[in-house]
């Protein structure tokens, strides 16, 4: 009968994390949809802009801004973009996992150096970076309380200031990237300074520059260009936290769905070992009677 009531309990406790998860499933689920209408909004405006300012910056010298300006890249920051929380599968472990590849792909010389610095946005980035000693630069794990473009600004703003005091040669963005809510794209991203396009064909970069002929700027495209490229690198480091929240929210309510369903599985399998328990158990009992009623006659 002990190894009865050890099942009844097991059965009991498996139920009751069957109903959390059950509930944290259908809170992320809400959560997702607002999240998910929020970065495909802003999307096409990032992109877009993204690209007219590719295709502006391309005819222009480096010295016209200094976000353009390409230096040797001696000290680094990795913006990592995570999550405040876990229980979300394996989404944060994938950005932090990508991140330290990263550096030690292309940063390792930086790193040995003490020249590599980390922006966590996410409390699970942030404590896995300052548990291993890095230069961890900043506390943002209240953003996600009240995630909008003013307060992602502020973050980016200093990241742009650390850049332009030379505190920066390079800055690299790491998160990951919606696409639904069973698949995140883990993705890296040359924040600073802004990369150049790729180049083009000769043909292709004729057909750009007859193209351009026909565009009046005004005051002036450097103008423009000074103007459009601190507000560009604001909307993609807020579409990267979009981005990562949707998929944090995809991945919680994937991992929680996944979670529901073993627990309904080790359910079936609690509640058939406890039957056939209970059956040895009243077997063993009636033996035990007729046993004892036989022995009885017998005497």
């Amino acid at each position: 009968m002990a190894n009865l009531k050890e099942v009844r309990n097991r059965i009991k406790s498996v139920s009751s994390t069957q109903q959390i998860t059950k509930a944290m499933k259908m809170v992320s689920a809400a959560k997702l949809k607002r999240a998910t209408n929020a970065i495909v909004q802003l999307r096409p405006y990032a992109n877009k802009l993204k690209e007219l300012l590719a295709n502006l910056s391309a005819s222009i010298e480096d010295g016209s801004s200094p976000f353009l300006q390409q230096r040797e890249p001696n000290k680094v920051l990795i913006v990592v973009v995570s999550s405040n929380r876990g229980l979300a599968g394996a989404f944060n472990a994938n950005v932090i996992k990508t991140a330290n590849n990263l550096i030690a792909e292309k940063y390792s010389e930086q790193l040995r150096a003490g020249n590599v610095s980390i922006v966590s946005i996410g409390k699970k980035s942030q404590e896995f970076y300052q548990r291993r000693k890095y230069n961890v630069i900043g506390n943002n794990n209240d953003l996600y309380l009240d995630l909008n473009f003013e307060n992602t600004s502020v973050i980016t703003q200093s990241i742009m200031d650390g850049f332009l005091k030379g505190e920066y040669d390079r800055v690299e963005l790491v998160y990951n990237q919606f696409k639904n809510a069973a698949m995140q794209i883990l993705t890296v991203e040359q924040l600073l300074p802004v990369p150049k396009p790729e180049p083009k064909k000769e043909e292709a970069k004729k057909d750009l520059s007859q193209e351009q002929v026909d565009y009046i700027f005004e005051p002036s495209q450097e103008a423009i260009v000074e103007e459009l490229i601190p507000k560009n690198i604001k909307i993609q480091v807020y579409k990267a936290v979009l981005d990562s929240n949707a998929s944090e929210h995809g991945a919680r309510m994937t991992a929680m769905d996944k979670a529901t369903e073993n627990a309904g599985d080790l359910l079936k399998a609690l509640k058939l070992a406890y039957n056939q328990a209970r059956q040895a158990a009243i077997t063993t009992e009636l033996t035990e009677i007729v046993s004892g009623a036989a022995a009885l006659s017998a005497e």
